[in-house]
């Protein structure tokens, strides 16, 4: 035991000069750019993911046809399912007798879309409205055979081509006895 002890005391007399401390230095440069790329990106993220709501204003009257509304400036669509739109210029009467009231579906180039557009050009083109095509009423009426899809399809037209004046108005007994009429003929 006596050269366990004497080993020991030996080596404790002896310096190493590699006991001295080092200074650990870490470059922080990456993390940081890392946590300011996971900010912007959750940043982002939570601004493009907020939900829209469309202003939605109806008629404070029970009337199926807006009052003192110029015939020149009147689009008229009624809703029907199966993909349908039907559509009028002015009084559903005078379109009936005339037979004017057209069918067209919810495509944007080609259908709802397409009319709505044809008449803003058309009131610009008449010049008899100081408004022009600003002053365009659409009348949305959704008949019972449409769903909601139908509905917001028709305001995202309505949107899409800056219509500032529209309304969801309740369908007349003519008119839902008209697309009756067209849905019976069309099977």
């Amino acid at each position: 035991m006596a050269e366990i002890e004497n080993a020991a005391f030996e080596r404790k007399g002896k310096t190493f000069s590699h006991n001295k401390k080092q200074l650990l230095q870490i470059d922080m440069t990456p993390m940081v750019d890392l946590g300011f790329l996971l900010i912007t990106f959750f940043v982002f993220t939570t601004t493009m993911s907020q939900p829209k709501a469309a202003d939605l204003f109806m008629p404070k009257e029970d009337h199926t046809h807006p009052q003192n509304l110029p015939q020149g400036v009147a689009l008229t669509v009624l809703l029907d399912g199966y993909d349908k739109v039907y559509y009028y210029h002015g009084e559903f009467s005078d379109a009936l007798k005339a037979n004017e009231i057209f069918e067209t579906n919810y495509s944007t180039y080609e259908g709802l879309g397409k009319i709505i557009r044809q008449k803003q050009n058309d009131i610009d083109a008449s010049g008899k409205f100081a408004e022009g095509r600003k002053g365009m009423m659409l009348l949305i009426k959704p008949t019972s055979n449409s769903n909601y899809k139908n509905v917001i399809d028709a305001l995202d037209e309505t949107t899409i081509n800056d219509v500032r004046k529209y309304a969801i108005v309740d369908v007349t007994p003519e008119e839902r006895a008209f697309v009756t009429r067209k849905a019976n003929s069309g099977f």
